[in-house]
């Protein structure tokens, strides 16, 4: 008769089992709490005493530490004053900043790598990130920069960066906005769902993305035009860059027959402000006014374009507004 060999106590104890049926789909309220659809206005920058990182956290309505603004990734606006100087720091693998106001610069007081070079920014500029280049963010001017980064998934997995994935990055103005219209001049471009540029970075031949989790783009929305809804399992974290009162987004979780959006909610756009949604929510930009609208998305989809989930759909294409 075999016997079973002794198993240490403290193995056992943690161990649980559940019915497949009522495990399989833990996203509720309660378990593991759904991400919701949130919304932030921008700061005022003339109104702020001193510079300050002002994070949008969401980290009590995930149920994780924070902060967090989705499962991933973390999202900030960075206020910057002349003579007061911030040192953004998060352990994560990439970070991300994007210029939405004024002028300044950025250093890496005391540290040697050939790559960590002094780099002058300006209003419209972006620039990536990797582990071990921490910034020293200088003013010239009041300005207001937005930051994202995954320190979340990090601090979930429980793990540190060990070496720098990429080399940092830098998009300016010009060179986004020169991408933009030439896209906005190719005839063929009219057909399509979204007219964007994807940012992508060198290392990321395969995936064609920014850092090896995230994915940024820069997108137009046409005065008059009316995007059919698409959805994808990443959280998409929009940045409003430029909007005219009356552009909106209008989310939900259904089509119906015609492959309009079900009982949509709108999220009203203003120039700074920030939205998120969910995954797999459809969503659908709206510009009723007669000035084209831009806005950045930041998604955790270069992690999920790895592993091949992002799963991407689209209704249609780009239509005219009634």
């Amino acid at each position: 008769m075999t016997t079973s060999p002794a198993v240490p106590q403290s193995w056992e104890s943690p161990a649980r089992i559940y019915d497949y049926r009522q495990a399989a789909n833990p996203i509720r309220p309660g378990l593991t709490e759904p991400i919701p659809l949130e919304q932030w206005r921008p700061p005022d920058l003339e109104s702020a005493l001193s510079s300050s990182i002002q994070p949008l956290d969401l980290s009590g309505a995930l149920g994780c530490e924070g902060p967090a603004t989705s499962p991933a990734l973390a999202a900030h606006y960075v206020l910057l004053h002349p003579g007061e100087p911030l040192c953004p720091q998060a352990v994560a693998t990439s970070s991300l900043f994007y210029v939405l106001k004024g002028a300044g610069g950025l250093s890496f007081p005391g540290q040697s790598d050939p790559l960590a070079q002094p780099l002058q920014w300006g209003q419209g500029d972006l620039f990536v990130l990797p582990h071990g280049f921490s910034p020293e963010l200088t003013a010239q001017e009041a300005s207001l920069l937005y930051w994202v980064h995954d320190a979340p998934l990090l601090r979930y997995l429980g793990v540190s960066p060990m070496v720098a994935r990429f080399s940092p990055c830098f998009f300016s103005r010009d060179r986004l906005d020169g991408e933009l219209n030439r896209l906005m001049a190719d005839p063929m471009a009219a057909r399509s769902n979204r007219l964007s540029v994807l940012l992508a970075h060198e290392a990321m031949p395969a995936t064609r993305t920014v850092s090896h989790t995230l994915w940024a783009m820069v997108g137009v929305v046409p005065g008059g035009a009316i995007q059919a809804p698409h959805r994808h399992q990443s959280v998409a974290i929009d940045l409003i860059l430029e909007a005219a009162p009356g552009c909106h987004t209008l989310v939900g979780t259904e089509l119906d027959g015609e492959g309009r959006i079900h009982r949509p909610k709108r999220i009203d756009w203003e120039t700074g402000g920030v939205f998120l949604t969910p995954p797999g929510y459809w969503h659908s930009h709206v510009n009723p006014s007669g000035e084209p609208a831009r806005l950045l998305p930041i998604q955790d989809a270069g992690l999920h374009t790895y592993l091949r989930s992002l799963d991407i759909r689209f209704a249609g294409g780009l239509a005219g507004q009634d």
